[in-house]
């Protein structure tokens, strides 16, 4: 599916243009969790059960806590929720493999015996994905794309209809050309992906604001996204409160609903189909009145 011009919009600078909409609906296996991708924007709910996150660390970590935040996002409308057991804001410590396992086992098993909506784990350790897959988990989210530790590709692969998010990432900020190094790196994790046999039906893409990016960066690869889409997978846009929404508005992460709200309606007008946030109710309205306006058919 890579550099297909099948998606591509006939006029890309218009991000209005309806060409950039999903031109099908189709459906989505999360190990017999069945989502509906084309139809309507999904809502991906975060729930970080770590001490440290840059907006919500501390507040979840206990069983208890985590479940009663995961019951509340799906009653807020998450067609999704995203686990992680360490903090990747830049310069967070890094967490041991027993300590993740430690914070993230229980809370996926505790979870699935009270909400029936798919769960994905936040990692890029293949023994957190391999047990959070034992666990009850139906989609593995990595934000190296496959590139920190291959075997990530190997235990997804193993598993049948879980699908992966590939997100962009790589370690430092230099690039030749910003948007075409983008793409190559995303589909250099698509590659890896496939050589280890996972099916293009299974494959999410997610553009990685915020990761190995400037200010700079951030906002252009926002006004750029239609460009991703022509690799020819979904893509999930996670800005949810994220350093370059902050720093445009000079204010805190508990204060940007806002900003987040306009990235939200940017991403979907650019055919984004997944949504990573962490304020699901106020995103999922946004998310509803987007899909009204570009999703319009005239009877």
């Amino acid at each position: 599916m890579m550099s297909s011009d099948k998606n591509r919009a006939s006029n890309p600078d218009d991000i209005g243009d309806q060409t950039l909409l999903p031109d099908r609906i189709r459906t989505l296996n999360c190990r017999g969790r069945m989502l509906e991708l084309g139809g309507r924007t999904l809502i991906m709910g975060i729930l970080n059960v770590t001490p440290d996150s840059f907006s919500d660390g501390g507040k979840y970590t206990t069983v208890e806590a985590a479940v009663r935040q995961a019951v509340k996002l799906a009653e807020d409308g998450a067609d999704i929720l995203d686990i992680g057991g360490e903090s990747t804001r830049p310069g967070a410590d890094k967490v041991e493999l027993q300590e993740e396992l430690h914070r993230i086992i229980p809370v996926i098993e505790a979870i699935r015996s009270e909400i029936d909506i798919p769960l994905s784990v936040d990692t890029y350790k293949p023994e957190v994905a391999r047990q959070a897959l034992e666990a009850g988990a139906h989609i593995l989210n990595d934000i190296w794309g496959f590139k920190f530790d291959p075997q990530m590709a190997a235990i997804a692969a193993s598993y049948e209809d879980v699908p992966v998010i590939l997100m962009h990432n790589r370690p430092a900020t230099r690039y030749t050309d910003f948007i075409s190094d983008v793409i190559s790196d995303l589909e250099e994790s698509v590659r890896i992906a496939q050589g280890a046999g996972i099916s293009d039906q299974r494959i999410i893409l997610d553009p990685g604001i915020g990761f190995a990016k400037t200010q700079e960066h951030n906002l252009r690869l926002m006004s750029k996204l239609h460009e991703l889409r022509a690799i020819g997978y979904p893509l999930l846009l996670g800005t949810s409160r994220k350093s370059f929404i902050r720093s445009t508005l000079d204010l805190p992460a508990d204060d940007v609903v806002e900003g987040t709200a306009a990235t939200v309606a940017i991403g979907i007008a650019q055919g984004c189909e997944i949504m990573r946030v962490h304020d699901v109710r106020q995103m999922k309205r946004v998310a509803l009145m987007c899909d009204a306006i570009v999703r319009f058919q005239p009877s």
